[in-house]
Parts: C-alpha cells; structure tokens; sequence
C-alpha cells in the first residue's frame, strides 16, 4: 500500500493525569501529520496539495490500541487515501513507533513497530471564497491515486461486517 510516513514529535503538554497521550491530542498529532504530509521537502504546500485552499475535517474515528506514553522520539504516522468522492476524501491513519523507543517494554510486530491507534478521517475540499464545498481537481486525484489504500480495519467496522454476514 502506497502510505506517506511523517515523523510528528510529541510534547510533554499532550500528556494527561493517567500519564499517557491524551485521545484529544491523538486528533492533533493526526492534523500535524496530514498538513506534514501534504507539503514538499522544503515545506511548502505541493501545487496540487489539498493544504493549500480551505479544508474542513467532517469525521475522525480513532481506534486507541496501546497507551502512548511521553517518549523523546518522534511517532511515526503513516497516512494513505483510503476513500475518494466528489468533493470529499477519506485519510486512513497509523500511529506507530519503534518498540525499542517506547517507554515500556511492549512487543513489536515482526517489523518492530508498536501500532498506538488507526484513525479514519474525512476531509471535505472547501472553496473558502464562495462558501461552499468544491470538487476535487484532477491534480488532486492523481496526487491521491499515488497513495491509494484500503479503509481502516477498524474492530467496530469488523464486528458489524460479522453481524451482517450473520443475519444474510
């Protein structure tokens, strides 16, 4: 799956009273790394990048897998287009780090990452001029197609699936 992977630090302020990263800064660390994303090296927004005219977030769905404890390296997120449509799209998210950079002794996956959260957003193309949603341009879906994944596997989205299936 073709995924953009941004490096988002964490600050010592997203943690809360329980000692691990609050789930409202979960949703910024996901902005920082979606604005990261769509920009080019030097940090500028790409021609073609969403980032450059308005946006509007319309839905985020986190799923928290791990508590993420404060840690001095930066957290992998790694984003992909996982839906598109008229005017709108659909982010698919992990937040991830290396295991041996995590406070606690938590087990990796056979490539040594620790899967914090996967989160879903919908992000609406907006015309902040005339007021009103726009329509994705043809640079923009070519930007997309580049990094075109599948929907999140959310547990909730599985459990109806199987109840679904259940009932057919």
């Amino acid at each position: 799956m073709p995924a953009r992977e941004v490096l988002v630090p964490l600050r010592w302020s997203d943690m809360d009273a329980y000692g691990h990263v609050n789930n409202v800064q979960y949703v910024r660390l996901l902005e920082d790394a979606r604005i990261l994303a769509f920009r080019t090296p030097h940090g500028e927004a790409t021609s073609e990048s969403p980032v450059r005219t308005g946006t509007i977030i319309a839905r985020n769905e986190v799923e928290y897998l791990v508590p993420l404890k404060y840690q001095y390296e930066p957290v992998t997120v790694r984003l992909w287009v996982s839906r598109t449509s008229g005017a709108s799209f659909d982010l698919g998210y992990e937040v991830r780090g290396r295991a041996e950079d995590a406070p606690d002794e938590l087990t990796g996956d056979a490539e040594g990452w620790v899967v914090y959260a996967r989160a879903e957003s919908t992000v609406v193309l907006f015309d902040m001029d005339a007021g009103r949603p726009r329509r994705i341009t043809p640079g923009e879906s070519a930007m997309f197609a580049e990094m075109t994944g599948p929907p999140v596997e959310l547990r909730r989205r599985a459990r109806e699936r199987a109840a679904a299936a259940a009932t057919s």
